[in-house]
């Protein structure tokens, strides 16, 4: 199996998909289904999903039966052989389930959909499953299928019955030489019981004995009459049952060609109807397939975890963001929220809803994987050691299609040197134009992402109050271990932290918590100034200038800049009804303010207030006691 498919948990997926599946095709066709690379072929594919789901919703679940023997007899049939009466009554129980199947897909024929018209590719060969109806039943053939037949069956319980009553007359003429008092059957004929002292006593054959040898089981003369002409008459109705079982065998080989066409077509719609049933138990939706590299997953869930545990992702890559990194407490949710996005997108790609109230997938070429510790004893790799395994196995396969998911990046070895690690394969992966989804404790590799162009942070929320992690996904903002605050709040004391604060970060606290912020500022700065030196972290370029019109990214609405970004990148943005802030990797330049306005243009007549205007027009011409003009810094 698939190693990705493995760490995705996409053969989860595919096990509960089978089992929702009837035919051995079907369920050999789940087995062998991998992403499709074809957005044409794909959008049928999801296309024949949702139709299988309304169908399943509106009327039940289908009548489709597994058709496990439906080759074999053919082939029999074929070949010149004879079915049995029990493969023939199965068979035309699967006739009866082709004719019903093609009812129920005739009804739904009106509703502009393409898999009801499956129902045109369907024969029952109905005369054929009326003809087993009418002569085949309980598994052998009917006393009624033939004239002939009939009367041969009534003539041989008649002449069994006068058997029957010859040995029972003996008997009662006999009653002081029977050892019981009534006959039974040996060996195929009726005997009566006589004592061994008077077997001279009854004129007949002997043709068994008890365990004893005291009595002996005697054909009487009178019945043995009878023997013969039942013994001809069983002859010829095995010869009618043969010559029946022989014709339907006929009729079954004169239609093969047209039920192995049905064979085919009752195992095709048993596959797609298997993936509305998929739908319908984890309540997925039909995603938008498009081309540009973009993912969007609203309220989107992993499919094998329980909704009422389930906290609803929302999560978006693309429109010049190819990389997002998750960090946060452990425990949080990181690696579900990655597995989940990697998860819904292959099982969109094979055909199949995803769990989520609205989704946009791209096309990706590959899943690139890098998830768990992945240790491994018989070839003696560390966790450190699978991890770069792996890691540069990505690395020669990444292309721009790719979707590459990573747990941990850079963990299991000397903290310094993994985030060195990590930020040169998050550049690697950056150059490739792959988008990527990691996951990381690293603050250096928060600071990287922050910095660079084509990467987000993101972070899963913790309440510090409870300690609980929260599972919501924050795309835009970094996180944080939070390992020293529930350290206090467990009841570390505050000296303890303090040095814990000096340990980690270099600088002796008073106060624990502004130590502890102290503490990081100055490893980031320290650490930040040195990955600058080296290329890997640059100060953001000003991309845009006051009175900019720029489109906001993910509602894509138009605002104007009124204040342009600062150190870390965030700037004002006026939209129609307010003002916001907003970290310049999600504004997009629309229309240059060069293009727009004038050069020596005020823009206070945009941005200001008519008050601030008249109360600067009057400072200017002298002084105005008690005048403050009010800043907006609404967000």
């Amino acid at each position: 199996m698939n190693r990705t498919e493995q760490i995705l948990e996409m053969d989860k997926i595919k096990q509960r998909w089978a089992d929702l599946a009837l035919t051995d095709w079907a369920k050999e066709e789940i087995s062998n289904t991998v992403p499709c690379l074809s957005q044409a072929e794909l959008n049928v594919k999801q296309a024949e999903t949702t139709e299988a789901r309304k169908l399943l919703e509106q009327g039940g679940n289908p009548p489709l039966v597994s058709l496990a023997g439906l080759q074999g007899w053919t082939t029999i049939a074929e070949k010149g052989g004879c079915l049995t009466a029990n493969q023939l009554e199965e068979l035309g129980m699967a006739l009866t389930a082709i004719r019903r199947m093609k009812s129920y897909l005739a009804r739904f024929k009106g509703m502009e959909m393409s898999l009801p018209y499956y129902e045109e590719e369907l024969d029952p060969l109905e005369e054929l499953e009326q003809e087993i109806r009418v002569q085949i039943r309980n598994g052998q053939v009917d006393d009624l299928a033939t004239k002939l037949l009939h009367t041969l069956r009534r003539d041989i319980e008649r002449t069994r019955e006068r058997m029957r009553e010859k040995a029972e007359a003996v008997i009662r003429g006999n009653k002081e030489c029977m050892s019981d008092h009534f006959s039974t059957v040996r060996n195929g004929r009726i005997c009566i019981p006589v004592k061994k002292e008077y077997k001279f006593r009854i004129p007949g054959t002997v043709i068994d004995k008890s365990s004893t040898g005291n009595t002996l089981f005697i054909e009487p003369v009178a019945a043995g009459k009878y023997y013969e002409e039942l013994q001809e008459l069983l002859i010829e109705e095995e010869n009618e049952v043969r010559r029946i079982l022989f014709t339907l065998t006929a009729a079954v080989a004169d239609g093969t060609e047209v039920l192995k066409h049905d064979r085919k077509v009752m195992e095709k719609l048993d596959f797609i109807f298997s993936k509305g049933k998929l739908s319908l138990d984890y309540d997925g939706v039909e995603p938008q397939i498009q081309m540009e590299r973009r993912i969007l997953l609203k309220d989107g869930r992993h499919p094998l975890m329980d909704r009422k545990v389930s906290v609803p992702l929302q999560f978006e890559i693309g429109n010049g963001v190819n990389g997002i990194i998750i960090t946060g407490p452990n425990t949080g949710g990181k690696t579900v929220a990655i597995k989940t996005v990697a998860l819904n997108c292959m099982m969109a790609q094979c055909g199949l809803h995803v769990a989520a109230a609205k989704a946009s997938i791209c096309m990706n070429s590959s899943y690139l994987c890098d998830i768990g510790d992945g240790q491994n004893l018989a070839e003696n790799l560390s966790t450190f050691s699978a991890h770069i395994t792996n890691v540069l196995e990505i690395l020669r396969k990444v292309d721009r299609e790719s979707l590459v998911v990573m747990d941990e990046l850079g963990s299991g070895t000397d903290p310094t040197e993994g985030m060195g690690i990590a930020i040169a394969i998050l550049e690697e992966l950056r150059k490739s134009g792959a988008l990527f989804l990691v996951t990381t404790h690293y603050p250096e590799v928060k600071q990287y992402a922050e910095r660079q162009e084509g990467i987000l942070n993101a972070r899963m929320t913790f309440d510090k109050e409870s300690l609980q992690p929260l599972y919501q996904l924050v795309i835009g903002e970094a996180g944080e271990s939070c390992a020293f605050h529930i350290a206090r709040r467990l009841g570390m004391p505050v000296k303890m932290l303090a040095c814990a604060a000096e340990a980690a970060y270099g600088k002796q606290v008073l106060s624990c918590e502004k130590g502890i912020s102290a503490g990081k500022q100055k490893e980031t700065a320290s650490k930040l100034k040195k990955a600058s030196t080296d290329g890997l972290l640059q100060k953001p370029e000003k991309k845009f200038n006051l009175g900019d019109s720029v489109m906001v990214y993910p509602d894509k609405k138009i605002g104007i800049v009124c204040k342009t970004a600062n150190e870390k990148g965030v700037l004002q943005v006026q939209m129609p009804d307010k003002k916001i802030w907003i970290n310049h990797k999600r504004v997009k330049l629309h229309v240059a303010a060069a293009e727009l306005y004038p050069e020596d243009y005020d823009f206070s007549i945009i941005f200001d207030t008519v008050e601030n205007r008249k109360l600067r027009h009057q400072m200017g011409k002298h002084h105005v006691e008690g005048a403050q003009i009010q800043i907006d810094e609404t967000c």
